[in-house]
């Protein structure tokens, strides 16, 4: 199968233009057409939908792009084990990640990895909202959850601790709580979609947080939001040690309850659909967020 045609293929389901795509890759708009044509030929399938207005993906062209992408991985890597294509980290790499950790932890680093792969483009998602990586047609996501899903391959960037904090002038306001029974009289500031999560101590001893127990919750969707209203003082909430470390170093925000931690202990995790073969723009990536995010970074708690 002509993998240039996949090529195109591929960067028309991610512009839904192909006549665009065809020039990136040198094609003139009737050259793509008719590859895109006889590839569906080939396949014995519509995999992209035409009108004179838009372009959309079939349901057959969606069940079909994960193994284009993986076909051409696979021509990228037997060049690159024969000594070619070394240096051709080349295309464009969909990346989804949550929007506040990306501004943090990945937007500062970007420049530097553009100038080591200036063929490289990157198109990114970055939302603190739950999406799919598989309907997304994202080549690799950063994930801050327990990883669930078997059809996606996991590498772990770092440890995502849970702590549960509040600005010193609510305390003054509302006063500490000791248990986490003492939660239910506070104001609570949850995620949306949070669910109530175990708490335990070392000894054993185990509670329920449920965001929406207090007597006022405000429900947020942006994890740099939670952690303004917090520093203001609309309440209590739990927030992700790479985030608050820093206002909890200086006093602006102050942890509770530290002898207590969450059982169910999530992490930073780099994922991508399952396959045979990693493309080379995706393995350099991920080599490069470990290497200058998950190595780089320490901001683990201590009780």
């Amino acid at each position: 199968m002509d993998t240039q045609s996949l090529r195109l293929f591929v960067l028309a389901c991610e512009t839904l233009n192909i006549s665009a795509a065809g020039r990136t890759l040198g094609m003139a708009p009737a050259v793509a057409s008719t590859r895109i044509a006889k590839l569906e030929q080939l396949v014995g399938a519509e995999l992209l939908h035409r009108s004179t207005r838009k372009v959309s993906v079939s349901l057959e062209g969606q069940d079909f792009l994960p193994y284009a992408r993986e076909m051409i991985a696979q021509e990228e890597t037997a060049l690159a084990a024969m000594g070619a294509g070394r240096a051709q980290i080349k295309g464009t790499l969909r990346f989804a990640a949550p929007s506040t950790f990306a501004q943090l932890y990945i937007a500062p680093i970007l420049p530097a990895l553009m100038d080591l792969y200036p063929d490289l483009t990157l198109d990114l998602h970055l939302s603190d909202a739950q999406f799919d990586l598989i309907e997304g047609s994202y080549d690799l996501a950063l994930r801050n959850s327990v990883l669930e899903d078997s059809t996606l391959t996991a590498r772990k960037l770092a440890d995502d601790q849970r702590v549960i904090c509040a600005s010193p002038h609510y305390l003054e306001r509302y006063g500490t709580p000791i248990s986490p029974a003492d939660l239910d009289q506070h104001r609570l500031i949850g995620f949306r979609n949070m669910e109530a999560k175990v708490l335990t101590t070392s000894n054993g001893s185990t509670a329920l947080f449920d965001p929406k127990s207090g007597t006022q919750t405000l429900v947020v969707n942006d994890g740099a939001t939670q952690r303004r209203v917090t520093r203001e003082g609309a309440g209590i909430s739990v927030n992700s040690a790479w985030l608050v470390h820093s206002d909890l170093a200086d006093g602006s925000l102050i942890r509770l309850l530290p002898d207590y931690e969450f059982v169910n202990k999530p992490s930073l995790w780099l994922i991508y659909p399952k396959s045979n073969v990693v493309s080379a723009k995706v393995r350099v990536f991920i080599d490069y967020l470990i290497d200058h995010v998950g190595r780089s970074k320490n901001w683990k708690m201590s009780s």
